[in-house]
């Protein structure tokens, strides 16, 4: 089993300004619009697929970027990376879209969902 780097995702109080900065930033668009989950896509140039996750409070202190990673069979890279040492922290799902979020050994937090293509 491997993993593939999904996008990298940024927690946000208000997810359309920031989305209004990065896709004029790097030159993409909404390509995906779950409400409190907005999904850009790079522009013509390339460049990473980047999630913007509505969350109550402003930053303080945790980091707002984290890794997403995809993977064909969730729930057994899921098994695979706890029995590495990750702790399960949560699941989710947000219409048809569904992500574990783990903690690696040291407390980092990132996310497996479904390969991003």
């Amino acid at each position: 089993m491997t993993l593939t780097l999904g996008m990298v995702t940024i927690d946000c109080t208000d997810q359309r300004v920031l989305a209004e900065f990065w896709t004029k930033a790097l030159g993409g668009e909404i390509g995906q619009d779950y409400g409190e989950f907005l999904i850009l896509t790079p522009g013509s140039g390339g460049g990473p697929v980047i999630g913007l996750q509505r969350v109550p409070e402003p930053r303080a202190g945790k980091n707002r970027v984290h890794l997403d990673f995809g993977a064909e069979d969730r729930e057994a890279e899921v098994a695979r990376l706890i029995g590495l040492g990750a702790t399960r922290l949560e699941e989710h799902t947000i219409a048809d879209f569904s992500w574990t979020v783990l903690a690696d050994p040291e407390g980092n937090v990132f996310c497996v969902g479904p390969e991003h293509g």
